[in-house]
């Protein structure tokens, strides 16, 4: 009887460990098919932003932070061919041997590439030819998905997330590039509309101070930049309940606020010297009143939008001159979870924190351990999101960060005081 069992019992845990291996496999096969819907809507969704563009816009890059929209376009495609296909498709062989130096953006270990400021110079493959080069990438991935492990399925959400990324980045630098032509001509009609409704007064939401925790811990998906979650302490403070407005910004400019240096940070001082700032990027004086150039074209400050495209240097100036402060990234999470900051997802909201890793965080190796850990430095974090971040895309732990004196980006300020 005990041989019988213990027969019994070994057939049961078999019995046990062969569902548990199927579910496994129907989860994960779940998983394949719901990344691969996933990608095939975020490529899509990138054509569609491209699809109001001329080949002729889609070619010539403003600066040297910006990219063209075909650049755009092919070094999306060029992630999913570097870090799903090579690795994994049997007898992977590039669409194109030239493409890898052309669409590398900054991965050093993955090879020599084009300098950044000449991207607007690559006039071949042209827009067609990058049409073509996506469908074949896209095509591959999609037969290639079903068979992929967890590993690869795992890199494959970090390229959809990395598409939606430039998908905002497309946005931003086509607004620059036909900003700079004559004609102020409109992406399209509608594009970034006024606000309908009046914008709710200014409140300040007061937080306890204390012991709190901030960074990702999932589930789901989020960059290696947004963890590991760790324990943070915080001053008791306040913050404001939405955004600065374009009229609280005018008042700034009419009260001299570029051209007092006391409000200033040094470096921002120089900068507006240096660049002739006298108002956000994209504000123009016509007829003695100023008018801001949008998606939609040219129109008037609306005094109730939220302002954006303001750098750091000037979200500070404004903070000082309001007799109050940017909030720190830790604060501005707690706040965020707390749910007392109306208004979030206009703009991106510049924070005073550097750009740091949280305690604990390491980067992934290889390659793609190059996506956020090496631009740790010099950089300041901004928090929330803004009305051309994709659907989604954004949550309370996103880290976005530039440069202090980037404005092309949709970035705004919230305020913070203490008590």
């Amino acid at each position: 009887m005990a041989g019988a069992a213990s027969t019994f019992g070994v057939s049961a845990m078999s019995k046990h460990g062969a569902r548990a291996a199927h579910v496994a496999h129907e989860e994960h096969a779940e998983r394949a098919r719901s990344l691969a819907a996933r990608f095939a809507a975020v490529r899509r969704a990138t054509e569609a932003l491209a699809a109001p563009l001329s080949p002729e816009d889609m070619q010539v890059q403003s600066m040297p932070d910006a990219s063209p929209a075909k650049w755009h376009l092919a070094h999306t495609t060029w992630f999913f061919e570097t870090f799903v296909l090579a690795p994994h498709e049997p007898g992977f062989a590039p669409v194109h041997p030239r493409y890898g130096y052309l669409f590398n953006s900054y991965y050093e270990a993955a090879g020599p590439r084009h300098p950044r400021p000449q991207r607007g110079l690559v006039t071949r493959p042209s827009v067609a030819e990058v049409g073509a080069y996506r469908a074949k990438v896209e095509a591959r991935v999609l037969a290639l998905l079903p068979r992929l492990d967890a590993a690869a399925l795992d890199v494959v959400e970090l390229g959809i997330a990395h598409e939606e990324q430039h998908q905002e980045l497309l946005v931003t630098d086509v607004k620059h590039l036909l900003a700079q032509s004559p004609l102020r001509p409109a992406y399209a009609e509608g594009a970034e509309p006024p606000p309908r409704e009046p914008a709710p007064p200014l409140r300040f939401a007061a937080i306890e101070g204390g012991v709190r925790e901030i960074g990702n811990a999932g589930p789901g998906f989020a960059f290696d930049n947004e963890g590991p979650r760790h324990r943070v302490w915080l001053d008791p403070f306040a913050i404001g309940s939405r955004p600065a407005t374009c009229g609280e910004w005018r008042a700034f400019v009419e009260d001299d606020g570029y051209r007092r240096p006391e409000l200033w940070l040094s470096d921002g001082w120089a900068a507006v010297q240096a660049r002739g700032w006298e108002a956000p990027l994209y504000w123009e004086r016509r007829d003695g009143r100023w008018a801001e150039f949008t998606l939609g074209g040219m129109r008037e400050v609306h005094t109730e939008a939220t302002v954006r495209h303001v750098s750091l240097y000037e979200a500070d100036a404004f903070a000082r001159w309001s007799d109050a402060r940017l909030p720190g990234e830790a604060e501005w999470e707690v706040a965020a979870a707390a749910g007392a900051l109306d208004g979030r997802g206009e703009v991106w909201e510049w924070t005073r924190s550097a750009y740091a890793p949280y305690p604990g965080y390491v980067p992934a190796g290889g390659a793609l351990g190059e996506y956020n850990g090496k631009f740790m430095c010099s950089q300041l974090v901004l928090r929330g999101g803004s009305s051309v971040t994709p659907p989604g895309h954004a949550r309370i732990t996103y880290r976005n960060f530039f440069y202090p004196d980037a404005r092309w980006q949709l970035s705004g300020v919230r305020l913070a005081r203490d008590p």
